[in-house]
């Protein structure tokens, strides 16, 4: 089972969503407060579920609506995702992948461990 973990940041808080490994599957921007922090979690833990599949990566991809998550390729090279909202706005992104498969395979580990995630606060 995964959780969320809110942790202290420059300029604020921010989470991180980990796998039951202890991995990280996604990370959010930073927060002002706590609650707004809390209000992301929320948000990754009602969409990522419903979220629609838009591959950047495939020529002529189809645009999904919101929410989704969008793969990307990066300046790198890797794959990459986010998470957006019904809204629009990223509520979350992964790491940089050498194969898309993982790419994916962390997506629907978020889709998996989200919805029923604890949350924590960071040990300092």
């Amino acid at each position: 089972m995964g959780k969320f973990v809110i942790k202290d940041a420059k300029g604020g808080v921010k989470f991180d969503l980990k796998a039951g490994n202890g991995e990280i599957i996604l990370s959010s921007e930073v927060y002002k407060a706590a609650s707004g922090c809390k209000r992301g979690i929320a948000s990754v833990q009602k969409n990522a579920k419903i979220a629609a599949l838009e591959d950047q990566t495939e020529k002529g991809f189809e645009a999904q609506k919101h929410p989704k998550f969008e793969v990307y390729t990066d300046k790198k090279g890797e794959y990459r995702f986010r998470l957006k909202a019904a809204n629009g706005q990223i509520i979350g992104v992964g790491e940089g992948y050498k194969e898309k498969k993982s790419c994916l395979n962390g997506i629907e580990s978020i889709r998996k461990n989200a919805p029923g995630a604890k949350i924590e606060k960071a040990e300092k």
